[in-house]
């Protein structure tokens, strides 16, 4: 793709990652620890091609965390998406959880000289609508209110963040107090003179009053997009490969026998399969046992179905019948 910048860095190994940082220096390097299956984190990765287009002087980088824990542990990331923000080698910022207006937010702050010139005339009020329009569209679904989900600051929206996680709905937030010069220009921009307010790919939805509609009617699901449920994930991760393998450890260290004699009878019959280390994520590793009532690991999928753990892969290996079922045939 083109927007394959030379200040946005893949990252996939701890020696690598100390390499950047002592030749990054004094700048700004922004480095987001994310996991390939949470689609909160493919949205941020979108924010962060953004951010790197306007902020060329900085440095991006995308880190898997479960694929380089030595940093992740050093770090004490503990879930996905974080932020770290570093200069001189040093952490000087974080930031936790896809929040990509805070997260616009700490990079103009911390990206030095990121300020371009400002003109004169109208340009300013039109540098406020391109903010708003960033801020509108940062996520599938924006919530403009007084404070944070964790703590809201008003009741009217209180309320709207009690009726988004009754109904599981998948959000970022923008604290409007934090910000006058947006808080002023939304009322404006969008034609809406109250808080919060509720956008959904970039549209106005509406205040409190509308969404309370909305669940009346029931026609709020079709309106805002839906949080990722466990057993949607489970079966994301089943799929990402034709062939998956969940396990303890991976497929460079398996952590148990169980999963070390699954690698060797796998790695014997040559066929491509991928695997999750279910030690690094308590959610899978005890969803998993009941998504698929099988209550050990390791676990082996073909074409997301279940085929069993270690005893029936050995009992196909004896039968000869592994390799065909792991092509699916």
């Amino acid at each position: 793709m083109p927007e394959n910048m030379a200040n946005v860095v893949d990252v996939t190994a701890s020696p690598q990652f100390e390499d950047l940082l002592k030749k990054t220096g004094k700048s700004l390097t922004v480095v987001h620890f994310l996991a390939p299956w949470a689609p909160q984190c493919a949205q941020m990765n979108d924010v962060l091609a953004e951010l790197a287009k306007e902020h060329s002087q900085a440095t991006f980088v995308k880190l898997e965390a479960e694929a380089v824990p030595e940093v992740s542990e050093k770090y004490e990331i503990s879930s996905v998406p974080t932020f770290l923000f570093f200069k001189s080698g040093e952490v000087i910022d974080r930031l936790d959880g896809a929040h990509a207006p805070e997260l616009s937010k700490k990079v103009q702050k911390l990206a030095s000289g990121a300020g371009g010139p400002v003109g004169t005339g109208d340009s300013p009020k039109e540098d406020l609508n391109e903010r708003l329009k960033r801020l509108i569209n940062a996520a599938p679904c924006m919530l403009f209110m007084k404070g944070s989900p964790q703590e809201p600051r008003c009741g009217f929206s209180r309320q709207i963040v009690q009726i988004l996680k009754d109904n599981s709905v998948q959000y970022s937030s923008f604290d409007i107090l934090s910000d006058e010069e947006v808080r002023q220009g939304l009322k404006t921009y969008s034609n809406w003179p109250t808080y919060p307010q509720v956008y959904a790919n970039g549209d106005l939805v509406g205040g409190l009053d509308i969404i309370k509609e909305l669940v009346e009617s029931g026609e709020l699901d079709n309106t805002l997009p839906k949080a990722v449920t466990l057993e949607h994930r489970l079966k994301s991760l089943i799929n990402k490969s034709s062939v998956m393998l969940f396990m303890k450890g991976n497929k460079e260290a398996a952590k148990c026998g169980f999963s070390r004699q699954i690698l060797e009878i796998m790695n014997s019959v040559g066929v491509d399969y991928d695997t999750f280390d279910i030690l690094q994520d308590e959610e899978v590793r005890q969803g998993l046992k009941t998504y698929s009532n099988w209550p050990t690991y390791p676990q082996l999928y073909v074409k997301g179905e279940l085929i069993g753990g270690l005893d029936i892969v050995k009992e196909l290996k004896e039968s000869g019948e592994l390799a065909s079922v792991l092509k699916g045939e």
